[in-house]
């Protein structure tokens, strides 16, 4: 069994509430689990989110639109994803994240397909960054999760859920997907007000006339649009993530002087 979790929260500290903003009418959370539903490969989908009481909203998008969800640990992402996937004993698990709305299922079934011919045990198109930001999948058998949850320590190895399985190269097989055009200068994903701007641009142009645009199609409209193009790119990828490890190195630096 194949499990996707989607991560989803309100309280996000760049753009709060972005993943329910509306986008054509709609929830953005909604847009993303629309284009993931087309996936051939996934076997089932769940929503993780948080036990905050401001997630509240999620819960009650998931509940209305009769989409299974999770609930767990705010700060300690990797056990909501453990917690989560737990019930349903699945062999692999797709991890997507809520601000990615323009994921393209056709790029998740390659990237799956890649994953399960090559007997890898984490698979990702972000080690090596040749797609657009906002285009991020990763592929891992619940075995490394498990792994992960038992053993990681650091903060930002839970608050990220993967780095422990791709940091430790030497235990687990990991696989690299790439594209064949480097496209990492676009982003995609949402995190900050133009993020959204650009890529609610994109749906109102394209969804109208083709609910399933594809990826292609959104280069094809930016490159008739340049001036959409790289509109947000002054803003770095993976910021979080280096917030994180920053704050770690931190801690760390102070503990040794106080010793």
């Amino acid at each position: 069994m194949i499990l996707a979790i989607l991560q989803a929260r309100i309280s996000s500290t760049r753009l709060p509430g972005k993943v329910l903003q509306p986008i054509l009418g709609t929830p953005m959370l909604l847009r993303q689990i629309e284009r993931v539903s087309r996936s051939n490969t996934i076997n089932q989908l769940i929503v993780a989110t948080s036990n905050d009481p401001s997630d509240d909203p999620i819960e009650k998008v998931c509940i209305e639109n009769r989409i299974k969800y999770f609930r767990g640990s705010l700060e300690n992402v990797l056990d909501r994803f453990y917690q989560a996937a737990l019930p349903f004993s699945p062999s692999n698990i797709v991890r997507i994240t809520g601000d990615c709305p323009l994921i393209d299922p056709n790029l998740l079934d390659n990237i799956v397909k890649f994953h399960l011919d090559n007997q890898f045990q984490y698979t990702s198109n972000t080690i090596e960054q040749t797609f657009p930001d906002g285009l991020d999948i990763e592929v891992f058998e619940f075995f490394c999760l498990k792994k992960a949850w038992e053993e990681a320590e650091l903060p930002s190895q839970k608050e990220h859920v993967t780095p422990f399985i791709y940091q430790n190269k030497d235990r687990f097989k990991v696989g690299s997907y790439k594209n064949d055009t480097d496209l990492s200068e676009y982003r995609w994903t949402v995190d900050e007000e133009i993020d959204f701007v650009l890529v609610n641009t994109i749906f109102e142009a394209l969804y109208p006339v083709n609910p399933v645009f594809e990826t292609m199609d959104i280069l094809k409209f930016l490159d008739d649009h340049p001036h959409l193009k790289l509109i947000n790119i002054m803003h770095k990828r993976n910021e979080g993530y280096e917030k994180s490890i920053i704050e770690e190195s931190k801690t760390e630096k102070e503990g040794l002087e106080n010793e």
